[in-house]
């Protein structure tokens, strides 16, 4: 995914960073890159907030049990592709 612009840090990089920023898990520069990079771009902004969304339904329903990688994957996927369908449901409309 890109929103097309030019950024200090590609969206791409930013959005396999995500886990890694929602947990604290990465220095204070990089974690500042990835924050600089929300603030100029609402594509990635969007993505990560459904990435946190994710974490808090996921911690609420499992108390806290770490979620295995391709399990979060399969749930992102299945949210994006409701929100990409939505999208184009209310562009036809």
């Amino acid at each position: 995914m890109s929103c097309g612009n030019h950024h200090e840090t590609p969206c791409a990089e930013v959005l396999d960073a995500v886990s890694a920023y929602l947990d604290g898990e990465m220095t204070r520069d990089d974690a500042a890159h990835i924050a600089q990079h929300f603030d100029e771009c609402g594509p990635c902004l969007h993505e990560f907030g459904i990435y946190q969304e994710v974490k808090v339904l996921v911690g609420r329903c499992c108390g806290g049990d770490q979620v295995p990688d391709d399990v979060r994957a399969r749930v992102v996927d299945r949210i994006r592709s409701v929100t990409v369908t939505l999208r184009a449901e209310q562009t036809e409309a």
